[in-house]
């Protein structure tokens, strides 16, 4: 049988065929993003999903000139390939290949940047509009957006305001009943109760806010999909169109299995069966460690409550879910709601550990400024995949959370360099603070294999001497004193650089810092954050503010958009790594 797909270079090519083909081309599609992804790993059940969807979306709408947005982006794996990047589509994710999400800056069918959920109906509502004003009656603008995501603020925002538009935007539920965990709340059982057939059809939330609405139907049916959006293409003004879809379609063990297949590793192309990893030896994950240590806290003390949005694998929250399940909340995709849901929990006294990941608490900073530090409530934020991420690249690197978080008032910045560190921190924080605090640590393993220790309180703003030498003071925060540790150990005269760490970024103690900036000749500062803004320009404002005249190297991300890769190749790029570390200390020991 002639292979279709590799004659699709781009949507042009895909409306040449004759539908009855297209079945056939969603099954080569569907084997071809299973291929790679098997080898190269990424996120695989939700491009799975809407192999049929894509097809038909581009089939019948004249893309690129016709704009679709794709929310997150988790499931844009198929329009890539079809949109001119199937031969590139084995770099997705790596160092200078293609990006795991849809971006304006490598494709002109990439209509918007994503990463971050429920965006996607403003951004096609605001194109549409500006269509409208350009007098470009007939262009269509498609969102695409999965029922987890929908039910976030900003989405409910999007609906609201094209509702009383009469603007040609035409929004797409992917409905499949799972983000990366399954979706909760009073929306999904309302979806829950529309495919069932147990919804009266007048009670109808989207006609309600002035949609046409069509659906549910099934997203992997190609000729009803193709049929439905064809009728769509002539219906003026917002249309909303259900579609039911299985996430992890046509690969048995991703259908059975959605939350382990979203983003699985590598796996057996042909069964599906992911490769095992001998795991037995390793350091944990610092989200296990978070994890496991909330439960070990609330085991002590009824009043801690855990909150995620959306996140309860991720950030190990699961544990705690599993243990104590009144006392652990997954609020969806909804970061503001958590933030100040913690902070409502806390002024009566509950113990609140709201565990976000630090690129998604860029979403609440109101919430965190006006809701919690002003208010001086003791939350605790737990930032997990601080610092460089790794392939999900410049959406998700959590480098921006120290400077964003360092002009707050009230707020204790902490920055744990292991696993004990992040324990005692947490144990810490559960023992009662005067002030709200956020605790960030990286994606990945630590380094310690004996890691459950009995707890210790740790004194806030206490920096600790990792080092002491005569010339070179070495200031870093959080895991990258690990890098600075390994270099030290193979620098040559070693005995000159002096090594402390800062377990809390804020408060800064700047008496001890005047004191380690005028015993020493030159400084570094090294963080796995933007140097703007950040831990070392905090150093640099005690020196410049006290006069001491002292010469100071800050090392960290620069001021750039880091794209994706491991995050090895990333802190090569900025120049943290271990050996480039050892160069640049080189040069101190020789001067």
């Amino acid at each position: 049988m002639e292979n279709l797909l590799s004659k699709i270079n781009n949507p042009t090519d895909l409306r040449k065929l004759p539908e009855n083909q297209l079945p056939q081309l969603a099954k080569e599609l569907r084997d071809f993003i299973i291929d790679i992804v098997s080898k190269k790993e990424g996120h695989l059940g939700a491009s799975l999903g809407v192999v049929e969807l894509t097809i038909a979306l581009h089939y019948v709408f004249n893309t690129p000139e016709d704009l679709l947005v794709w929310d997150v982006g988790h499931q844009a794996y198929g329009h890539k390939i079809l949109t001119e990047r199937r031969d590139i589509f084995h770099t997705n994710r790596e160092l200078n290949g293609i990006s795991g999400f849809p971006k304006r800056s490598e494709s002109i069918y990439d209509t918007f940047g994503v990463g971050h959920s429920s965006t996607s109906i403003s951004a096609a509502l605001g194109m549409a509009l500006a269509s409208q004003l350009k007098g470009e009656v007939e262009k269509q603008h498609i969102a695409v957006i999965g029922d987890a995501s929908i039910a976030s603020g900003i989405a409910f925002e999007g609906l609201n305001h094209a509702g009383v538009t009469d603007a040609n935007l035409l929004v797409i539920l992917n409905d499949n009943a799972i983000g990366i965990d399954p979706s909760i709340g009073a929306l999904k059982d309302y979806l829950t109760a529309v495919k069932e057939g147990k919804n009266p059809k007048e009670n109808n939330i989207i006609k309600s806010l002035n949609f046409d609405y069509s659906g549910p139907i099934d997203g992997h049916d190609l000729p009803k999909l193709i049929s439905e959006l064809e009728r769509l293409k002539t219906v003026k003004g917002p249309k909303f169109l259900h579609v039911i879809t299985t996430k992890g379609k046509g690969l048995q063990l991703a259908e059975e299995d959605q939350v382990k297949y979203h983003a699985p590793g590598k796996f057996d192309a042909e069964t599906g069966k992911i490769h095992p990893k001998d795991e037995s030896h390793l350091p944990p994950k610092f989200q296990d460690v978070f994890g496991n240590t909330l439960v070990e806290l609330a085991k002590q003390n009824e009043k801690i409550i855990g909150i995620t949005p959306a996140m309860p694998t991720g950030s190990s929250m699961k544990y705690m879910m599993e243990a104590f399940p009144k006392r652990a909340i997954d609020v969806g995709i909804a970061e503001q709601h958590a933030v100040t849901l913690a902070a409502g929990m806390a002024t009566q006294g509950m113990v609140v550990f709201c565990n976000i990941y630090s690129t998604f608490l860029q979403r609440a900073y109101d919430q965190v400024i006006h809701d919690v530090a002003l208010q001086n409530l003791p939350v605790i934020f737990c930032l997990d995949r601080a610092g460089l991420v790794g392939e999900d690249g410049a959406t998700h690197h959590g480098v921006f959370d120290i400077a964003y978080l360092n002009c707050i008032p009230n707020l204790i910045i902490a920055a744990p360099k292991d696993e004990i560190e992040l324990r005692n921190i947490m144990f810490t924080a559960s023992k009662g603070l005067n002030h709200p605090i956020a605790i960030r640590y990286p994606r990945g393993r630590g380094e310690n294999v004996n890691w459950e220790q009995p707890f210790e309180k740790m004194e806030i703003e206490k920096i600790r001497e990792l080092q002491k030498g005569s010339k070179v003071a070495i200031l870093s925060t959080g895991t990258i004193a690990n890098n600075v540790s390994r270099a030290l150990s193979e620098v040559r005269n070693s005995e000159l650089f002096s090594h402390y760490h800062f377990p809390f970024i804020k408060p800064l103690d700047n008496l001890a810092v005047q004191e380690i900036v005028n015993s020493h000749d030159e400084i570094i500062t090294i963080e796995d954050g933007v140097i703007k803004g950040g831990f070392g320009e905090q150093i640099n404002s005690v020196v410049a503010n006290h006069n001491l005249n002292k010469k100071v190297l800050n090392l960290g991300i620069p001021d750039m958009f880091i794209e994706h890769g491991t995050v090895f190749e990333l802190q090569q790029l900025c120049k943290i790594d271990v050996n480039h570390l050892i160069q640049i200390f080189n040069t101190f020991s020789n001067a």
